[in-house]
């Protein structure tokens, strides 16, 4: 019974990120996996029999995380499900569920800070110049790593981004960012150009493909007229990278 207990209490916690926190989707699911592979463990390993959270204690969050060591999990995998657990049993010890935080001890390993990957100049403009603009993906895809270089605008906002938030008259453009929280930023003269081309193209695209009701403003399309993904634009980095010649491995986040 001890696991349906922590079940109810991840739910509430789950429900709290969303409506009090107002944390992405992405963040919320993170959290939740994070919450029950714990809950699955203390599950399997029949450790919470007892139908109240308050019995896990500190050395049972120690041989969850020697759990983890052993079936191989990075260090950076295992700081973030501690942090996770931490956050979740703060919130516990705050609404009055429990009354001693047993993570409040618990020893986070630590992460090697690794250098940075960057591009220089050059390198950026080589990649910016690479799409072929006699094709409409290739149009598409100049007016993402414009906007993603010439804004700093995060994957995730980017593919948010629908045609009425951009204002080419005002060179601005809209966005709402971690928490709904909006934000205008400017566009310059590169970034207006490309959206301008793009656009022009994406309305032909539109004719000849039915696009998904639910993607009818989105701003950037995929070949099936559907929403980009952040896992498209990071497909698309990845290409051009390989095109453009440039053997670095970098995320959508250098460009910013």
């Amino acid at each position: 019974m001890g696991v349906l207990d922590l079940q109810k209490h991840i739910e509430l916690y789950i429900l709290f990120l969303k409506n009090e926190k107002n944390y992405s989707n992405n963040t919320i699911v993170s959290y939740k996996n994070d919450l029950i592979q714990l809950l699955n463990y203390l599950k399997d390993h029949e450790i919470l029999k007892i139908n109240n959270v308050q019995y896990i204690d500190q050395s049972i969050m120690r041989r969850y995380i020697v759990y983890l060591k052993k079936n191989n999990y990075s260090v950076r995998s295992i700081a973030r499900k501690v942090s996770t657990i931490r956050s979740f049993f703060k919130f516990l010890l705050r609404e009055g569920i429990i009354k001693i935080n047993p993570t409040i001890n618990l020893i986070t390993p630590k992460i090697n800070k690794k250098l940075p990957y960057f591009l220089y100049l050059q390198e950026v403009n080589k990649l910016i110049e690479t799409p072929p603009l006699n094709t409409l993906l290739g149009i598409r895809d100049k007016a993402i790593l414009e906007l993603l270089y010439g804004t700093g605008i995060r994957v995730g906002e980017l593919v948010n981004l629908n045609v009425h938030d951009i204002d080419l008259y005002e060179k601005t453009m809209r966005i709402f960012g971690k928490g709904s929280k909006e934000r205008i930023l400017p566009l310059g003269n590169p970034n207006i150009e490309a959206v301008q081309k793009y656009l022009a193209s994406r309305n032909l695209f539109r004719k000849n493909i039915s696009i998904n009701k639910n993607d009818l403003d989105a701003l950037l399309l995929n070949r099936f007229g559907g929403r980009l993904s952040a896992r498209n634009i990071r497909r698309i980095i990845i290409k051009y990278m390989k095109m453009a010649g440039l053997n670095k491995k970098i995320s959508p986040h250098v460009l910013r």
